[in-house]
């Protein structure tokens, strides 16, 4: 029985990780694409050739180690992306660049198509069937424009729906959005130069919350207080208002405050006499090398004869 249990939970673990993996992979996005390069963006082998930018729109590392891309909605396996490669893991947010140069064996981001002969691109799971994005190749873009997402990983899954547009310039392995607007702290620092708005409205959140854990703390106790009062005079068969919770006469108060006195041994009295133990120091040191018991009382004395 034991055995069968273990089989089962491997099972249904292995199940568990393909489901989150192909989830994973489905978070893909074609993001934007280059088709005609002839003074942009350059590989590694220093050629400038049509390229396509995905991106990870979650926010868990995603292994494209598997899955497909290719230009044919027949041939949905054309260009395999090889697992195993660490570049394939792609960071939560991030983008990476596929080559369409139809050299593949330059290396894992080279394809084996090109986008001036391609109608659509399409990015598949690693099932080899499921679509995780596509998007329409058009081909009267001009050189060195590129056509994307306004957004990063925002719009339509399939193509030319909302989202999607001629980008102004072209954003390869970059946000599509950043590149000429000014950051939120920016315009803050225009606002408030000095920083004065930001320390206002800080002070502001912090005094409204000691407020407010005042005013809960406050009522909270009178809530605690007024139960106990309950819970007392039902014990008591009396009335609520005759119950004084809470209320010490001041000679209990004084016994408290002689009895924390007197355990904190200012006055050298001790409750409990039998785990207490008092050291006086002695004016002579004992060794007991010293002791008469070790010493010669007499002298032994020679006898000659």
């Amino acid at each position: 029985m034991k055995r069968i249990l273990k089989i089962f939970l491997v099972v249904a673990g292995l199940s568990i990780a393909l489901c989150a993996n192909g989830q994973n992979q489905s978070s893909m996005r074609i993001n934007e694409y280059l088709v005609f390069n002839t003074d942009d963006y350059q590989d590694d082998f220093g050629q400038q050739s049509s390229w396509i930018e995905l991106f990870n729109s979650s926010y868990g590392t995603v292994d494209l180690g598997g899955c497909y891309l290719t230009d044919d909605p027949a041939d949905l396996k054309k260009y395999p992306i090889p697992g195993g490669d660490v570049l394939t893991a792609i960071k939560p947010r991030q983008h990476v660049i596929f080559w369409a140069d139809n050299q593949p064996y330059r290396g894992t981001f080279h394809t084996s198509f090109d986008l001036e002969n391609a109608i659509e691109i399409i990015l598949v799971k690693s099932d080899g069937e499921t679509i995780i994005d596509r998007i329409p190749v058009h081909k009267d873009l001009g050189e060195n424009v590129s056509f994307g997402r306004l957004n990063d990983g925002v719009g339509s899954v399939n193509g030319d729906g909302e989202g999607w547009g001629i980008m102004e310039r072209t954003t390869p392995s970059t946000n599509n959005v950043t590149i000429d607007k000014t950051i939120k702290s920016t315009k803050m620092k225009d606002m408030d130069p000095y920083g004065w708005m930001m320390a206002a409205l800080a002070m502001t959140i912090i005094f409204t919350a000691l407020f407010l854990l005042y005013v809960i703390f406050k009522y909270v106790g009178k809530f605690n207080i007024r139960q106990g009062k309950k819970r007392v005079a039902a014990k008591a068969g009396k009335d609520l208002s005759e119950v004084q919770y809470g209320e010490l006469p001041g000679e209990t108060y004084a016994a408290i405050a002689m009895a924390l006195y007197l355990y904190k041994g200012q006055a050298e009295s001790h409750d409990e006499e039998s785990y207490v133990m008092t050291l006086q120091h002695t004016d002579r040191s004992y060794s007991p090398w010293s002791s008469k018991i070790y010493g010669l009382r007499q002298v032994p004395q020679l006898k000659k004869k």
